[in-house]
C-alpha cells in the first residue's frame, strides 16, 4: 500500500477507537444531569446512589478519551502538512473556540464532579455536573464544525497557489454556520445520547438479570429508556434532514449511498444490496423511485447520478459507502422498535417482567456505538476523492516527505497502545460495574420505594 492509503488507514483507526469514548461521555453526561436532577428535586436517595455510580464511570471515560484524542491533533503535522496548513486558518478558529468554550470549561468543573460529594452544597455539585455535560457538547459543537466546513466550505476566500494556497476565514459566523453544521451537529449529538443512554440500560440490565441492586437499577432504566426512546425518534428526523444536505451539496455522496449511476434515471431506495462498481449495477431489495421520492417529493424525478460526475471526482468505494450507509439506517430503525417496545411494556407494566428483553438491552450497547462509526465512514468516505469537498484532494493533502514504511510502522505502534488502552478500559470499566453501587436496596427509605413512581 501506497502512502496516501497507509495514512487514510492510520488516521480512520485512530479517530474510529478515538470517537468509542465522546459518545458516550455526552450521552452520558446528559443521564447524570436528570438523575442528579432528581435527587436535587425530590432528595431521595436513590438518585444519588445512581447518580454517584456513572459520575465514576464517567470519570473512566473522560480520561481515556483524552489520552486517545490526542493522538490525532500530531497527526495532522505529521501525515497531513498539506492539509493543516489549507486549512489551518478554519481549523485554528474551531479548535480555538473549543479550547476556550468547551475543554476549559469541562475539566474545570471535573473536579467538583468528581470530588465534589459533601464538599459543595448540592445545588453547586448540580451546577458543575451540568457544565460538564454542557462542556462536552460544546467539544462536539466545534469538531463537527470544522468537519462540516470541509464538506460543504463557506466563510472562505482562498489565497495563494497551488501547493502554498490556502483558506483564509472571510466571515467566522458564515464558516461556523456552513450549509451542513447544524444537521450534522444535531445527527451526531443524537447519536450520542442513544450511545450513553444505551450504556446506562445496558448496565442496569444486568443488574437486573443478575437481582442486583433492583429498586436502583429498574429505576435508573427507566430514565434512561426515557431519553434513548426520544433521541431514537429525533434521530429518524435528524438523519433525514442531514440526507437532504447530503443531496443538494454532495450529490456524488448521495448517490454512492444507494449506488445510483444514471442520471436519467428516478432512484431506488435500497433496503439491502450489493453494489457492483464495475458493472454499475446493484442487486438487492428496493422501494421503486424511492430516493426520487424522498428528495423531490416526486416519483418520477431523475436523481442525479455517479455517471454525471468525472470518475476521479466520485467515490470510488462505492459499495463500502452504500454498505455502512444500510447498515447505520438498519441499526436506527432496530433502535426505535426497540424502545418503543420497551416503552409499550412499561406502559403495560410489564416492563421488567421478560428476561429476555433484559438480555437483549444488556447487549444492545453495541448498537449505537456500531451506527455511530458506520454513519463517519459513510460521510468521509463518501466525500472522497476531496479532504476538503471540491477544494482539495486527499491525495494532494498529505505530507511531501512522509514514506510508506514510516506511516506503517507507526500505525502497527497505534495499533498495540490503543489495544492495550481498550483491555483497561474493559477491564476498569468490567471491575466498576461488578463491584456494583455504592450501598444497597436496604440502605433506600422505605418511604423512597413507596413514593417514587419510577419503582412501582
Amino acid at each position: 500500500m501506497n502512502t496516501e492509503i497507509l495514512s487514510r488507514i492510520q488516521f480512520a483507526f485512530t479517530i474510529a477507537f478515538h470517537y468509542i469514548y465522546p459518545p458516550l461521555s455526552i450521552g452520558l453526561g446528559v443521564v447524570m444531569v436528570i438523575m442528579e436532577g432528581l435527587y436535587l428535586r425530590t432528595g431521595k436517595p436513590i438518585y444519588e446512589q445512581m447518580t454517584r455510580f456513572w459520575i465514576r464511570i464517567f470519570a473512566l471515560i473522560f480520561g481515556i478519551g483524552v489520552a486517545t484524542g490526542i493522538v490525532m491533533e500530531f497527526e495532522f503535522g505529521t501525515n497531513w502538512a498539506v492539509y493543516s496548513r489549507y486549512v489551518g486558518d478554519i481549523f485554528g478558529s474551531a479548535l480555538a473556540a473549543e479550547g476556550i468554550f468547551a475543554f476549559a470549561l469541562e475539566s474545570g468543573f471535573l473536579g467538583i464532579l468528581i470530588f465534589g460529594w459533601n464538599r459543595v452544597s448540592p445545588r453547586v455539585h448540580f451546577f458543575a455536573t451540568l457544565m460538564v455535560a454542557l462542556g462536552s457538547m460544546f467539544s462536539a459543537i466545534w469538531i463537527v464544525v470544522a468537519n462540516s466546513w470541509q464538506q460543504t466550505p463557506a466563510g472562505y476566500k482562498i489565497e495563494g497557489e497551488g501547493m502554498h494556497a490556502r483558506a483564509v476565514v472571510t466571515d467566522f459566523w458564515e464558516m461556523v454556520f456552513n450549509p451542513s453544521s447544524i444537521d450534522r451537529l444535531s445527527h451526531v449529538i443524537i447519536g450520542a445520547f442513544l450511545a450513553g443512554s444505551f450504556l446506562v440500560l445496558s448496565v442496569n440490565a444486568y443488574y437486573i438479570l443478575r437481582n442486583r441492586h433492583l429498586a436502583i437499577a429498574k429505576s435508573g432504566f427507566k430514565i434512561a429508556l426515557v431519553v434513548a426512546t426520544v433521541s431514537a425518534l429525533m434521530q429518524l428526523f435528524t438523519g433525514h434532514r442531514s440526507a437532504d444536505i447530503v443531496a443538494k451539496h454532495q450529490p456524488a455522496k448521495l448517490a454512492a449511498f444507494e449506488g445510483h449511476y444514471d442520471s436519467l434515471a428516478v432512484a431506488d431506495m435500497y433496503l439491502m444490496g450489493w453494489v457492483d462498481n464495475k458493472n454499475q449495477e446493484v442487486t438487492g431489495i428496493s422501494i421503486p423511485a424511492g430516493l426520487s421520492f424522498l428528495i423531490h417529493q416526486d416519483f418520477k424525478t431523475p436523481v442525479q447520478g455517479l455517471n454525471a460526475f468525472k470518475k476521479e471526482d466520485r467515490p470510488s468505494a462505492v459499495n463500502f459507502v452504500f454498505q455502512t450507509y444500510h447498515l447505520m439506517v438498519a441499526i436506527g430503525v432496530i433502535l426505535i422498535g426497540l424502545t418503543l417496545l420497551a416503552s409499550f411494556l412499561w406502559w403495560r407494566g410489564q416492563l421488567f417482567e421478560h428476561r429476555w428483553l433484559m438480555h437483549i438491552f444488556a447487549w444492545a450497547v453495541l448498537l449505537p456505538q456500531i451506527a455511530n462509526q458506520l454513519g463517519w465512514y459513510s460521510a468521509e468516505v463518501g466525500r472522497q476523492p476531496w479532504v476538503v469537498y471540491n477544494l482539495l484532494r486527499t491525495s494532494d493533502a498529505l505530507s511531501q516527505s512522509l514514506k510508506a514504511e514510516q506511516v506503517l510502522f507507526s500505525l502497527i505502534l497505534f495499533t498495540l497502545v490503543y489495544a492495550l488502552l481498550f483491555a483497561l478500559f474493559l477491564y476498569m470499566l468490567n471491575k466498576k460495574i461488578k463491584h456494583g453501587l455504592e450501598g444497597n436496596d436496604e440502605m433506600i427509605p422505605e418511604y423512597s420505594k413507596r413514593d417514587n413512581p419510577l419503582l412501582k
